[in-house]
């Protein structure tokens, strides 16, 4: 467990301060916008595929809500942008919910802490550094921030996060492990890069894209299958409607486009049991 944030790595693209980019944050730097413009010519969906996640974000945080949830913990949270997680639940039940954001990231962990000073309530939200393979460790430190109650159901978010992990590192371990410390009546949100399998030109600029995010960014990129996607849920029953292309789940307007084209599958599971609320 890292007590203390390491210096922020500018020497090489982050994941992060890509997609902070990539949605027009300015929490970047001149090598990740650059490695972003070359990525997105090669594979202009990714610009959908990331807004598609935010959104969604959005929508899985207010389907907690108005599902009785009023705790979150968001592992691999990245760079505050429009429409946090704390900002969301409260526009549903304002001051009600209580959220504990989770990055490895020191550049996402020091404006996180920024944002929360300058929009948030420090007595139900809190943001702290650490690894999503910290496993008890950083349970326990989600923990002693005092504001979750782990006999109470809470909305787990693995947002865009696993598909930065090869198989080698098996993080599908790691959250079988934050699933079982979930108490009933709670959700895991969960998104993932899934291919078309049908769509050999997309495939192919994804495998260009996969490689120089291994070869020259702070993470690497691996793609799943929906079938390795869904396992990572585990028992828990996935909520309508299921896994789908993000812009299919739960959309607050008619879809324009082809969903396909996000590249990235959720969902919203429940933990069997119920609510206590």
């Amino acid at each position: 467990m890292v007590d203390e944030a390491p210096r922020i790595d500018i020497d090489r693209p982050s994941a992060g301060r890509i997609y902070d980019y990539v949605l027009g944050g300015t929490h970047n730097y001149a090598i990740d916008r650059e490695f972003a413009e070359q990525q997105l010519k090669e594979m202009p969906q990714m610009r959908v595929g990331m807004v598609a996640n935010r959104e969604f974000l959005g929508r899985a945080v207010r389907f907690a809500v108005e599902s009785g949830i009023r705790q979150f913990v968001d592992i691999g949270s990245g760079l505050p942008t429009q429409g946090n997680v704390h900002e969301v639940a409260d526009e549903v039940a304002p001051g009600e919910c209580r959220v504990v954001y989770v990055d490895n990231e020191p550049v996402a962990h020091a404006h996180s802490q920024i944002l929360l000073e300058d929009t948030a309530d420090p007595l139900r939200h809190r943001a702290i550094f650490g690894d999503y393979f910290d496993g008890p460790g950083l349970w326990e430190r989600v923990l002693d921030e005092g504001i979750i109650d782990p006999d109470e159901p809470v909305c787990l978010l693995i947002v865009a996060l696993l598909h930065f992990m090869p198989d080698d590192l098996e993080p599908e371990r790691q959250l079988a492990h934050y699933r079982d410390l979930l108490a009933p009546g709670s959700l895991l949100a969960l998104t993932h890069v899934s291919m078309n399998p049908e769509d050999e030109d997309a495939l192919g600029s994804f495998g260009k894209v996969s490689g120089q995010y291994t070869q020259r960014a702070t993470l690497p990129l691996t793609q799943r299958s929906r079938e390795q996607i869904a396992a990572l849920f585990g028992d828990f029953e996935l909520v309508e409607p299921g896994l789908v292309w993000l812009p299919d789940w739960r959309p607050d307007a008619p879809i324009q486009g082809d969903s396909a084209e996000a590249n990235i599958v959720g969902g919203v599971a429940r933990k069997r049991g119920s609510t206590r609320r």
